[in-house]
């Protein structure tokens, strides 16, 4: 199919929403769709092989870049979208904003609009009121059953389940084939050896940056790896790390994402250290619908998993494949998770049991089957 993209999100950018969006397009063209993406232009405008290597894809698809103002919020690029789109006469929309869902919609496109997280508004449950009652084909992913939930309660819809897809989030399993082993992946990197625990994402509120600052206090003799974060908070941490004289945490700032399979793999346990109220880069708290790319990126690393115990979670990750501990966020909840890392690290045959079958789980996972779901379900529509 002929298929336009639409997204709202800054490329190139750290964000989660930017990183999937271009996950999706390759995943679209591996499965040989005619792929055009819509995004806003705030910056000069990037080349293919930064691209490619700033998101870890092999293939990048064409990007038209549309005026938008920030001032605007949006609005504007709305509009040039609507425009760009009519020029390019898909087959169908694919976008992540319930504004550009609805506008397609009654212009009589079918369209995809895939949800990560809850509307902001009133004005964002009218979009999606709008597009869910207009007449042309249409249909909804949600990476969590959560969030069905979530924006029934929020719209006030009942959204029929023959439309409305559940789809989680995926990962390029291509990536970690043939991984190396912890002890050389750390060689590879030139980091210290010795039992290491890592983390790697986003240092918003809410995903565990004090919780790591107090385990590194709390264990000396065990190596923390912190892969990503904004520049200004890497620095903060940095500096409240030296001042502490806290000498176990190596932070590595901003990786391109080819490189994130191999610093999960350096890792001998691999932390996600949610507490119950977790911020998106929007400011939103997406505790109770969290479906983050990096838990299938642990699951593919073959690695330990310690996670926090969100019910959101359990969708995916189970006792099998994962340990679990009750969410950070109180004094007590440090010794619990040290109590968990130092379980793990003394019991190499749990890790290698659970790391084993997170592998084996996450393989109907792959951005590919995915995709390929998803476009079975509209061909059946059309």
């Amino acid at each position: 199919m002929k298929i336009a993209l639409i997204t709202n999100s800054r490329i190139p950018s750290l964000t989660a929403n930017s990183i999937q969006a271009m996950k999706v397009a390759q995943a679209l063209l591996q499965l040989n769709h005619e792929i055009k993406l819509f995004a806003p232009q705030e910056t000069e405008t990037p080349d293919a092989e930064s691209l490619s290597m700033h998101y870890g894809v092999r293939r990048v698809p064409e990007i038209k870049f549309l005026p938008s103002v920030k001032l605007l919020k949006r609005f504007d690029f709305l509009f040039h979208a609507q425009q760009a789109v009519k020029e390019f006469k898909p087959d169908l929309i694919y976008t992540w904003l319930p504004q550009s869902a609805a506008l397609g919609a009654w212009l009589g496109y079918p369209v995809i609009l895939e949800m990560h997280a809850d509307v902001a508004g009133r004005m964002g449950a009218w979009w999606l009121r709008q597009f869910w009652e207009a007449k042309s084909p249409k249909w909804m992913t949600v990476t969590t059953l959560a969030l069905r939930n979530v924006l029934e309660r929020s719209t006030r819809l009942q959204l029929e389940r023959e439309t409305l897809l559940v789809a989680p989030n995926g990962v390029e399993l291509e990536r970690y084939q043939n991984l190396a082993s912890p002890a050389e992946a750390r060689n590879q990197l030139n980091l210290k050896q010795g039992l290491t625990v890592g983390f790697t994402g986003h240092i918003y509120p809410g995903r565990g940056a004090e919780l790591l600052f107090a385990l590194a206090q709390q264990m000396p003799a065990v190596n923390f790896l912190w892969v990503g974060g904004a520049p200004e908070l890497v620095e903060s941490w940095r500096d409240k790390l030296q001042k502490a004289r806290v000498n176990n945490v190596t932070l590595t700032g901003f990786v391109k994402h080819e490189l994130i399979h191999l610093y999960q793999a350096a890792s001998d346990v691999l932390l996600m250290p949610y507490s119950n109220s977790i911020s998106a880069s929007s400011g939103q708290d997406i505790a109770e619908v969290i479906n983050p790319m990096k838990m299938f990126e642990y699951m593919a690393s073959g690695r330990a998993i310690l996670c926090a115990d969100l019910p959101v979670i359990r969708e995916v990750l189970n006792p099998e494949n994962c340990a679990f501990v009750g969410a950070a966020g109180n004094e007590q909840s440090v010794a619990n998770w040290r109590n968990a890392i130092e379980n793990l690290l003394a019991d190499e045959p749990l890790r290698m049991r659970l790391g084993t079958q997170a592998r084996k789980d996450v393989t109907q996972f792959s951005w590919v089957r995915r995709e390929e779901k998803i476009l079975n379900v509209v061909k059946v529509g059309l």
